[in-house]
């Protein structure tokens, strides 16, 4: 019988996990994030069910995976720990959660170059577990899961066909958060989740679009790289893949610097050349130029993709807003939604304000929510559902 689940989401600067306890339902008690890996002041953050939380700093040129298995080893909870399951962002074909043998471990490392930016991470902390606890079972949950449903077309690439037999095609990411709100919105007896047309926004450090029609996905704004899609925190979104000549020739930019450049210095970092942080440029708007046109961006490229989408899906039944700029920003919300009426997405601007679970306008066609997404439980949930199969 299972009693405790440890869930683990390696991020490309951050590490979160959590203890879930395995009973009639899955309660967190222990949960925390590892920030800023990689630089001078990283640090693990916790806290138990009703604590305010606590922090620790992570001594400078420590294996951010290494102190994180230390300080998981030192908890009581950990002891009860029968499971862990990863969130694995790319995981090419696969289709659903799977038990990390070593085959699957190879494959991972097989194909750690398709997304540098997150895999390595990932398998170091694997194998960080594998190493000090290898009769603990540990559980694959691939991001790109969700998005193996959509159509042919949706997935090709207009390059030449040779690079599809080597991997080279569409996935998208955020599968996760995606299945959990798909999930919720059954729960909360959304017909358009089984039956209708739902357009799934998680917007946040990473942000990302989904194109769903009766609980399948058809579309979404990320596609070989989860730095493509619409302009992100500090990830540029597409580019016109002729920049990549154009850097090469006037700046000699190497593969290395220009994958650097499009994952770390752009996005909305590099447009308003201040903050990749959405907050702050919502207070710096009104006096620089550089902030507002970072969020106008955004907003603008998000609302585009949401009408893009809407023609793939032939309407829209439900749009729901995710993610820490999703679910917390009143003001990007309603500029997203601007202008949109025609599709019958109308915001109630107090509703809205409010943050309430339901912020469109009874005279709205499209039913709009805001739904707190949750990784970790949709890792845990899955774990558990492999367990008792």
């Amino acid at each position: 019988m299972m009693r405790f689940i440890l869930t683990i989401n390696a991020g490309s600067s951050s590490i979160r996990f959590a203890f879930y306890q395995a009973g009639g339902t899955l309660e967190k008690q222990l949960h925390g994030k590892v920030d800023r890996i990689g630089s001078h002041d990283t640090t693990l953050t916790f806290s138990e069910a009703g604590d305010a939380g606590r922090s620790l700093a992570v001594p400078e040129g420590t294996s951010a995976a290494e102190f994180l298995v230390d300080w998981l080893e030192q908890q009581p909870v950990f002891q009860q720990v029968t499971a862990v399951g990863h969130r694995i962002v790319h995981g090419m074909h696969h289709s659903a959660p799977e038990r990390i043998t070593a085959e699957l471990l190879e494959e991972l490392r097989s194909i750690s170059f398709y997304d540098p930016e997150h895999l390595p991470r990932e398998i170091e902390l694997i194998e960080a577990i594998q190493k000090r606890h290898p009769q603990l079972p540990q559980t694959a949950c691939f991001d790109t899961a969700f998005h193996q449903t959509m159509p042919r077309v949706a997935k090709l690439l207009g390059i030449p066909r040779r690079y599809e037999a080597q991997g080279v095609q569409r996935y998208g990411f955020h599968g996760l958060s995606y299945a959990y709100l798909m999930e919720e919105l059954v729960h909360l007896g959304d017909d358009a989740a089984r039956h209708g047309r739902v357009i799934l926004a998680h917007l946040g450090n990473g942000a990302s679009l989904a194109a769903v029609r009766e609980g399948q996905g058809m579309d979404t704004s990320m596609g070989f790289t989860p730095a493509s899609g619409v302009v992100m925190s500090t990830r540029s979104g597409d580019l016109d893949p002729g920049l990549v000549s154009y850097l090469s020739r006037t700046e000699g930019m190497t593969a290395a610097q220009f994958q650097h450049l499009v994952n770390h210095e752009s996005g909305l970092l590099g447009v308003s050349e201040t903050s990749s942080d959405m907050r702050d440029l919502l207070e710096k708007e009104s006096t620089d130029v550089r902030a507002a046109e970072a969020v106008a961006l955004f907003c603008y490229q998000a609302k585009k993709c949401i009408g893009s989408f809407a023609a793939a899906l032939g309407g829209i039944d439900t749009l729901v807003f995710a993610g820490g700029i999703g679910e917390n920003c009143a003001p990007v919300r309603s500029r997203i939604c601007e202008g949109l009426g025609f599709l019958g997405i109308e915001i109630h601007a107090q509703r809205n304000e409010n943050g309430e679970a339901i912020i469109s306008t009874v005279s709205g066609r499209v039913k709009v929510r805001v739904i707190r997404t949750d990784e970790e439980l949709m890792i845990a949930r899955l774990v558990l559902r492999m367990a008792e199969q």
